[in-house]
C-alpha cells in the first residue's frame, strides 16, 4: 500500500518481472494438480486452494482473516504469495495482465497503479459489481470508482484508504512550547497547509537540539497533493502536471519549508530515513493509519505513547488497495466469494482494529472496532473518529496511470534537492526533466 518506484535500469526491471513470474506461477501450483480447465482443484486433504497475490504487509493473515474464512468454509484453503514492494509486485503484474496467463485467484493492486489497470487490462479481470452480496454503497463513492471503468464495469473491490492525518511527537511539541491536545494541535493548522509550515517555524524556534519539524520533504508535497481534485491528470485523462497550479503551489509550499529548515533531507521508506524515526529526528509526519505501522515498525520501545493524531489542513488520502479477480485464474467463483467477503465492511473493521488499515466501507465507521480504536503508539486516544472524518472529507481525485512516476519525480528528483542547497527554481527544471523523460518511455 505503500511502496515507492525507485529509478531502475532496464535489465533490473526485466529481472524482477521475471522473478516475481517465477513466485506467481510457483503460488499458482500451490493448487495442487494441474487443472488448465479453471475448474475446481484440490490440494491432498481435498481442499481447493485459492492463491492470492499481494505486495507489503496487508495484514489479512495477521489479522486472523484468512482462519476465519477457512473455519466458515472448511473445503478452502487461502494461500498467499506476497513481494515486499510494490515497485517489484507491480511490474511483474502487469505483465501477466498483459500476456493473460501466469496470474493467481486473486490480485492486489495500489491505488497509484489502479487507474492504469482499469484504463488497459479491465477485459482480463471479473466484474466484481456482479458478485452477490456486492453493492456500491458499501463503499466511498471515490473508492469505488476508482476501479470503475466509462462502461460501468468495477474491476477491483476496495481494501483500506488512507485518509490523511498529522501525526506528532507530544513530548517534543511541549519541549517547543506547542499544544499537544490533538484538538487544540489541529486548530493550528486547520485549512491550510501553509499554516502548517508557520507552525515549523514557531517550532524550530524552540526545537530540541537535532530535531526538524517534518520528516522529509516527500511526504510534505504528498500530502499536500494528496488533498487536491486534480494533480497530474485532468478528467480527460490529459497529464496537466506543469500547468495546474495545485502542484506547482505545493512544490513551492515544499520548497520553502526545505529552505528553511524545516524538513530533513531524508527519502521516505530508506533505511537512513527509518532510522530517524528510531532517534526522535522529527516531531511531524503526514499520516495515514497505516503509517502508525511504520512508525512502530522503527521506533524504540520507549516511544509508544509518545505519539498523537490531529486533523491535517485538509482531507486527503495516501494510499489504499484493491482486491481483483483475473478471469484466467484457477478458481474464479471461489476467489469472487472469498474477495467480497474479505473486503465486506464487518472484516474492514477488524482489520483496522489489528493492522490499522483503514476501512473503505463508510459503515464500518460506527462500528465498535472503529470507534474505540487505539494505537500503541498513540496510547489511550482513540483515533478512528479522526481517520473517519478525513477519509469522508477527501477529495474524488483524478488517478492517472503515470501517477506514481509523477509523485516520485517531483519528491526524489525535486523538492529533496532544496534541503541539498538547490533553488526551488532549479529544483522544479529537475523534477520536470525526470518525470518527462520517463512518461516519454
Amino acid at each position: 500500500m505503500r511502496a515507492r518506484i525507485r529509478t531502475a535500469r532496464k535489465a533490473m526491471v526485466v529481472a524482477a518481472v521475471a522473478s516475481l513470474g517465477a513466485g506467481l506461477l510457483a503460488g499458482c501450483a500451490d493448487d495442487g494438480g494441474d487443472d488448465s480447465s479453471g475448474s475446481s482443484s484440490g490440494d491432498s486433504s481435498g481442499k481447493t486452494t485459492i492463491s492470492v497475490g499481494l505486495f507489503g504487509t496487508m495484514g489479512f493473515k495477521e489479522a486472523g482473516l484468512y482462519d476465519e474464512y477457512e473455519k466458515l468454509n472448511p473445503k478452502i484453503k487461502i494461500a498467499q504469495n506476497v513481494v515486499e514492494r510494490n515497485e517489484n509486485y507491480y511490474p511483474a503484474l502487469l505483465n501477466h495482465l498483459t500476456t493473460n496467463s501466469g496470474l493467481l485467484d486473486v490480485q492486489a493492486v495500489e491505488v497509484a497503479n489502479i487507474a492504469e489497470v482499469t484504463a488497459t487490462q479491465a477485459d482480463k479481470l471479473e466484474d466484481m459489481s456482479k458478485i452477490s452480496g456486492v453493492s456500491k454503497s458499501n463503499w466511498l463513492d471515490w473508492k469505488w470508482q476508482q476501479a470503475t471503468t466509462k462502461d460501468g464495469k468495477t474491476v477491483g473491490l476496495g481494501t483500506d484508504v488512507g485518509p490523511m492525518a498529522i501525526c506528532y511527537r507530544t513530548d517534543l511539541f511541549k519541549q517547543a512550547g506547542l499544544p499537544t491536545d490533538p484538538a487544540e494541535v489541529g486548530k493550528l493548522w486547520a485549512g491550510d497547509w501553509a499554516k502548517l509550515v508557520d507552525v515549523g517555524e514557531r517550532y524550530k524556534s524552540k526545537a530540541p537540539d537535532g530535531t526538524f519539524f517534518m520528516d522529509s520533504p516527500g511526504g510534505l508535497i504528498n500530502a499536500i497533493l494528496g488533498s487536491e481534485k486534480e494533480k497530474f491528470y485532468d478528467s480527460s485523462g490529459k497529464v496537466i502536471y506543469k500547468t495546474n497550479p495545485a502542484v506547482k503551489a505545493a512544490f513551492d509550499l515544499t520548497s520553502e519549508a526545505a529552505e528553511k529548515g524545516l524538513v530533513q533531507s531524508q527519502t521516505q521508506f530508506q533505511p537512513s530515513w527509518n532510522s530517524t524515526i528510531a532517534n526522535n529526528k522529527f516531531a511531524t509526519i503526514a499520516c495515514p493509519p497505516w503509517m502508525l505501522g511504520t512508525i512502530k515498525g522503527n521506533a524504540k520501545p520507549d516511544a509508544a505513547g509518545k505519539w498523537a493524531v490531529a486533523e491535517a489542513p485538509k482531507g486527503g488520502n495516501w494510499g489504499g488497495t484493491f482486491l481483483t479477480v483475473p478471469k484466467s485464474g484457477k478458481h474464479v467463483k471461489e476467489a469472487q466469494k472469498f474477495v467480497a467477503w474479505l473486503t465486506a465492511p464487518e472484516q474492514q473493521a477488524k482489520l483496522f482494529k489489528v493492522q490499522a488499515s483503514f476501512p473503505s466501507a463508510p459503515s464500518s465507521y460506527t462500528m465498535p472496532e472503529v470507534t474505540g480504536a487505539t494505537n500503541e503508539m498513540t496510547g489511550k486516544q482513540e483515533i478512528g473518529p479522526i481517520f473517519a472524518e478525513a477519509a469522508k472529507a477527501a477529495p474524488v481525485q483524478v488517478i492517472g496511470p503515470k501517477d506514481q512516476i509523477i509523485m516520485q519525480g517531483l519528491s526524489d528528483n525535486g523538492v529533496i534537492l532544496v534541503t541539498k542547497g538547490k533553488s526551488a527554481k532549479e529544483a522544479w527544471e529537475s523534477a520536470v526533466k525526470t518525470i518527462d523523460n520517463k512518461l516519454d518511455q
